[in-house]
């Protein structure tokens, strides 16, 4: 089984600190929701997983069945089992998609995919997501609606595979149908023991994936794990119990809304020669 190991993460943006000694552990086949009030590290710290250069480690340590994550380059990290759903995915002009998700299948095999198994798997990957195939023909991610680059993520991660995937606000931008397809794709994954961080701001993705585990992020620091009754609990009663139980004022707390809140990597393609993504 497969483990991921962060201890003591340090990370600053542009000279300010954002995480302040994470500790966290996920294993293969479990489902974690990361919770937090907005601005408080989250996004921050699947960004330092993946490798973001615009995020500094300034201490700490991320090891994947103790090898050394911080080392890898960004494509060995993805090589390796990792895969990050962004929250905000880029249009990348002049990219097909199809030849994308191509290139980054073959930089995981030791021989390239036939066109027939790799049009068959994509096939099925894009009738499981409820996207129309014409769009693989598209170039990635340009002119999509927020919902269509979030399935597309998700679609991508089908195709990939990783043993780690962290999903970085996937829900947001769908509507009601199209939350019910990511779910049931992250079900299907789930089943085949992949392991899941997730962050959401909202309890309905939660109630459809169910997660093992949660964690709760404040301040640059988690502060508060437990079992799937802390999304309820905070779903019903905000982050105020938070401050209250164990001391911590929350530094970045926004005015939430009427609804309670649970709550870019850069990307590189070359198609010829060495190909990383």
């Amino acid at each position: 089984m497969s483990t991921l190991t962060i201890k003591n993460l340090h990370v600053s943006v542009k000279g300010k600190k954002i995480l302040r000694g994470v500790d966290l552990t996920l294993n293969e086949g479990e489902t974690l929701a990361l919770l937090g009030p907005n601005g408080h590290g989250k996004s921050t710290l699947l960004a330092a997983i993946m490798g973001n250069p615009n995020f500094e480690v300034t201490e700490g340590s991320i090891e994947l069945d103790g090898k050394d994550v911080l080392a890898m380059e960004v494509d060995e990290r993805s090589k390796a089992g990792l895969f990050l759903a962004m929250q905000n995915p880029v249009e990348i002009p002049g990219v097909n998609s199809a030849e994308f998700y191509k290139a980054a299948l073959n930089v995981r095999r030791e021989k390239p995919i036939s066109v027939f198994e790799y049009y068959r798997l994509l096939e099925k990957a894009y009738k499981e997501m409820g996207i129309p195939f014409e769009m693989s023909q598209r170039n990635l991610n340009e002119g999509f609606s927020g919902g269509e680059k979030k399935r597309n993520e998700i679609l991508q991660m089908k195709l990939l595979n990783p043993t780690f995937a962290f999903l970085d606000e996937i829900d947001s931008g769908l509507d009601v149908d199209a939350m019910r397809v990511v779910a049931k794709a992250i079900e299907e994954e789930q089943g085949k023991g992949k392991g899941f961080l997730v962050i959401s701001h909202y309890a309905r993705l939660y109630t459809m994936i169910h997660p093992t585990r949660t964690a709760v992020m404040v301040n640059g620091r988690i502060v508060v794990e437990g079992g799937p009754e802390i999304v309820t609990r905070i779903d019903t009663e905000g982050y105020e119990w938070i401050r209250r139980e164990y001391g911590i004022s929350l530094e970045k707390l926004e005015k939430e809304g009427s609804q309670v809140s649970l709550g870019t990597c850069s990307t590189k393609v070359l198609l010829n020669g060495d190909k990383k993504e």
